[in-house]
This record gives C-alpha cells, structure tokens and sequence, in this order.
C-alpha cells in the first residue's frame, strides 16, 4: 500500500511506489509565467503540485496573481495568496516578500504568477539577479510557460521567447495546451518553430497536454477544473462514474509520466 505523507499544510498525500523519498524534497522554485491570460497557466500550477505531493514532496504553493486568485480556489493545494497590488499598481516592492521566502524556507515552492505581472515579476528577477541568488542559496530555478494553439499561438509563442532571451540557463519547461487547437504553424510542430530552434538550449523539457475526445474526456476535465478539485479528489470521489474515473486516472498518468522524465527535483 502506498506511504501516507503529508504537506507543508499538514494535507494528506499518497506518495508513490516509485516516486522519491519524501527527503528528496531539496529546496527548488517553479515559476508559472505567460503574460498571456487564460491559456492554462494556473492549471499548470496546480498539476506540477499534485504531482509533488502524489510523489510525497513537501510543497508550498503561492498565488501571485493580483487580479484572477485560480490557484489559491484549490483547497486541497493550500495555495497562499500574496498581495502585489498598491492603489492599484503592481508594487515591485512586494516581491521582496517572496523572495524572502523563497531564499529561507525548504520545500518545493509552486509560484502561480498573473498576466498583469508577468513583466513585473521577471523583470524584478533578470534587474535584481534573483537567479544567481537563489543559486547561492542552494536553491534550483524552473520556469514553466503556456504554449497554446488557437488564436493565442503568436501571443504565447512571444512569451516564451522572452523569457528564453533574457536567461542564460536551460531552465524552462514549455507546456503545449492543446485545448485550443493544434499547435502548428506553416504545417510546423512546436519544435520546428523557429521560436524553438533559437531557444532550444534554453529548454529543460516539454510537456503535452494533449487534446482528447471532448465529449468524455474533454467534459470529465473541464468539470474537475471548474469545481477547483485536484484530479486525485475527482478520482477517489464517491458521485464520479467507474468510466469518468477511468479518463482522469489516464490524465493523471500521462501527465505525471510526462514529469517523471524531467529533473524537476
């Protein structure tokens, strides 16, 4: 039977079989940025920390988003909120608060980051040389982006790129959401793009989301999203259908395999 563990929160976790021990939860830092909205960057938040916490990791989670709290709505996550906002401005100051925590406690931290302070944020870190001071610190950086089909392609595509450009490390995991369509350009996958062939040494992995049939999957996922419930909550829960529970335990381990690939730890 899995190890009961539980999180900085004091939340109950399965940890995996054949996931790491819970002391290999070395101090490491996951920024979510896109400065494009709604293309899925809290939902990436809130899977990497399921899948910390379904591999037994301490996790701390914080929610920077002054405008739209998604990440924080999931309760079993324990996301904390930090205000950035100052009559009605991002107050750069506020990230001097973040930084403190990030440089002085342990535990895997999973900071969700909005839009609105997606130039902010990075530019705090690239003028501040927040990177080599977390590195000092013994501390390891990744930084997960959206990359999504649809209208959003170009727009997202210009976000990863800037924040390729302006890091000197292979750093960066590119999340492909293909829930707004295929993301193709001229008949060219993400890796052929030339956004990618530029910054590929500046990439440490990429992870599909990839677009299943809408009406059983596509409805079972949405439903999770819109409730705000991890998929491990959808899944042990007692009103899911045996076929409903099946498609989420197929996201689940796609996903999650997916990250058993990358050195995220």
């Amino acid at each position: 039977m899995p190890k009961n563990t539980t999180n900085a929160n004091g939340h109950d976790a399965a940890l995996a079989l054949t996931g790491p021990a819970a002391s290999a939860s070395a101090p490491t830092i996951h920024f979510t940025l896109q400065g494009k909205g709604g293309v899925g960057k809290s939902l990436v938040a809130s899977i990497l920390a399921q899948y910390f916490l379904h591999r037994g990791a301490n996790i701390r989670c914080l929610d920077t988003d002054p405008v739209n709290q998604t990440f924080s709505q999931y309760e079993a996550l324990c996301a904390e909120h930090l205000q950035l906002m100052s009559d009605g401005k991002v107050d750069s100051r506020g990230f001097d608060t973040l930084m403190e925590r990030l440089l002085t406690e342990d535990g895997i931290f999973i900071v969700d980051n909005g839009a609105s302070t997606f130039i902010p944020l990075w530019s705090y870190i690239v003028e501040n040389d927040v990177l080599d001071m977390l590195h000092a610190a013994r501390r390891r950086v990744c930084v997960h982006t959206v990359v999504t089909g649809g209208q959003a392609l170009g727009d997202t595509l210009k976000g990863f790129k800037s924040l390729a450009d302006s890091t000197v490390e292979g750093n960066i995991i590119v999340w492909l959401n293909e829930y707004f369509g295929p993301i193709e350009r001229d008949g060219k996958t993400f890796t052929d793009m030339l956004a990618y062939r530029e910054s590929e040494s500046k990439v440490l992995g990429v992870v599909r989301i990839a677009k299943r049939n809408q009406d059983t999957f596509g409805r079972d996922v949405e439903a999770v999203i819109a409730r705000k419930l991890t998929l491990e909550e959808a899944i042990r829960s007692g009103t899911a259908s045996v076929m409903t529970k099946q498609r989420l335990k197929t996201v689940q381990r796609d996903l999650f395999e997916q990250l058993d690939q990358l050195s995220l730890w």
